[in-house]
Parts: structure tokens; C-alpha cells; sequence
């Protein structure tokens, strides 16, 4: 399993763009999401955020939001989201980003939290709540256990900001499309690409865009920026949110829009 960055390079250098499709880990199920990450890996995910399930998840919209709450009903703490990495982890190629708020890891203590996530499987951490004030010891952590930290761009940042975090970041950042919660949007703010143009003047880190995407035209249009890779959270849990799909047709589903997203952003567009 690659690093975050090393995938991120090599995509730049095809000028390609990277999927990055977000579940919330156990849902809807412990073991359907198991099957959910071999779907999404077989299906050209390059690298796959997984969602800590949390009761007071202030950045998600109501799909995320709900599909936590579900997975907290069956019992899935951090505990069995461990477990998920570790049957995983040498089945698939995609590396895994834990996505958790800040308030789970410090009541584990951020140095057992760390380690357990890094000897478990995972590559990548995102907390879109840390206190840009307590990045540095984070960060010390996460290169101390090989997990790469990425720090959120968001954009009402100002440029004074946007230089701290770009002075901060080990390799990536994550910049948020739109402002408010994540969820599905039938417009994407497209005159938003001035910001990626600036972070991409300051700075040769890799650009990481989410919040918002999701369908095929908005991640094509999206993919022509100058980014390296595009998330996509809330489309792939409506579809996994559907009562009326068994297991298996979830699963084509699910796989059959990952292609399609997939061969959206990898048609070699005119960037870099």
C-alpha cells in the first residue's frame, strides 16, 4: 500500500486526478462495509477516506450524519473501526484516510490514537475540527507513527491562514469547495478555482477537493482545476443508504458509479 502523497505524484505526473470516495465506517453494517472498501478498491478508488462514526459531526450534511448515527446504534466505535483496517489491510491496494473529529482522539489520547490507527493499516489522518494552534504536536505524532496529517483549506480562509496551514502541511491539504456542511449540491461554486491557482502558486503540495460533489458532470468539470484528486462523500452513501437494494445490487451500484466517476476525472484533461 502506497503512501497518500506517492499516489498523488504519480496521478499529477499522468495529469490524472485521484478518486477519493468517503464511507462511514459500519455502515450500513460492520460487515457490508467491509465489502464496501473491496467494491470501492476493485473499482478504481485511489485512495479511500473512512469516516470514524461521531453523535456531533458538525462539518457533514444530513446523509453523513444519519449513516453515523446508524453505525453508532450498532456499536461501532473506534474499537471496530481498528478492526475494519485490520481485515483490510493487506486485501486491498487503496490506502485508507481515517476522517474523525478532534474531541474522539483526545479522549483516547492522541499518541494511543495515532499509533492504534497507523499499526492498524491506515495511511492518512483528516480532522477537520483540530485548532490550527495544535497542529504541530499532531503533526510530530503522525510522522513519528507514519501517518500523513491533512490539513483543511477552507474558502473563507484568509491569506495570512492559508500560508500558516501551507507552512504547516507535511504533503497534502484537503480544500473545501463550498462553505457549510458536506452533502449533495446541485451547484458546485465553480468560481472557486481561483483558490486552488493560488495554494498552487505558493506551494508545490497536493490539493485535495471535496464538500459537495456529487455526480459524474460536476467531478469532470472539477477534475480540468488544478487539483490532484476530488472526494466524493454523500453520493456514495445515498447509494448505500437505499432500503430497497440488497447487499449485492448496493455493491454493483456502488461499483458501477465509482467507474463512472473514475472515468470522468481520468480523461486526460488540458491542467498542469
Amino acid at each position: 500500500m502506497e503512501s497518500i502523497s506517492t499516489i498523488l505524484n504519480n496521478k499529477r505526473q499522468n495529469t490524472n486526478c485521484a478518486l477519493i470516495p468517503f464511507i462511514t465506517a459500519g455502515y450500513p453494517s460492520f460487515d457490508s462495509s467491509i465489502e464496501v472498501l473491496y467494491t470501492l478498491d476493485r473499482e478504481g478508488a485511489d485512495i479511500i477516506e473512512l469516516g470514524i462514526p461521531y453523535s456531533d459531526a458538525l462539518a457533514d450534511g444530513p446523509l453523513i450524519q444519519n449513516s453515523s448515527k446508524v453505525a453508532l446504534s450498532q456499536g461501532i466505535y473506534i474499537e471496530q473501526v481498528l478492526n475494519i483496517l485490520e481485515i483490510v489491510r493487506d486485501k486491498i491496494t487503496s490506502p485508507i484516510i481515517i476522517f474523525t473529529y478532534y474531541n474522539p482522539i483526545l479522549v483516547r489520547g492522541l499518541d494511543k490514537f495515532i499509533m492504534e490507527i497507523s499499526s492498524s493499516g491506515a495511511k492518512g489522518l483528516m480532522v477537520p475540527d483540530l485548532p490550527i494552534e495544535e497542529t504541530d504536536y499532531v503533526i510530530y505524532l503522525c510522522s513519528f507513527y507514519g501517518i500523513e496529517l491533512i490539513l483543511f483549506i477552507a474558502p473563507t480562509s484568509s491569506y495570512n491562514r492559508i500560508s500558516t496551514i501551507l507552512s504547516k502541511s507535511t504533503g497534502s491539504l484537503y480544500l473545501v469547495s463550498s462553505t457549510g456542511v458536506t452533502g449533495i449540491r446541485s451547484n458546485i461554486n465553480y468560481n472557486l478555482n481561483e483558490l486552488p491557482n493560488y495554494i498552487k502558486s505558493k506551494t508545490d503540495k497536493l490539493i485535495m477537493l471535496g464538500f459537495g460533489i456529487s455526480n459524474v458532470n460536476q467531478a469532470s468539470e472539477l477534475s480540468k482545476w488544478d487539483i490532484d484528486a476530488i472526494v466524493v462523500g454523500s453520493a456514495f452513501i445515498k447509494i448505500l443508504s437505499n432500503k430497497e437494494l440488497s447487499i449485492s445490487k448496493m455493491m454493483l451500484e456502488l461499483g458501477i458509479f465509482c467507474k463512472n466517476i473514475k472515468l470522468a476525472i481520468n480523461i486526460k484533461n488540458h491542467k498542469h
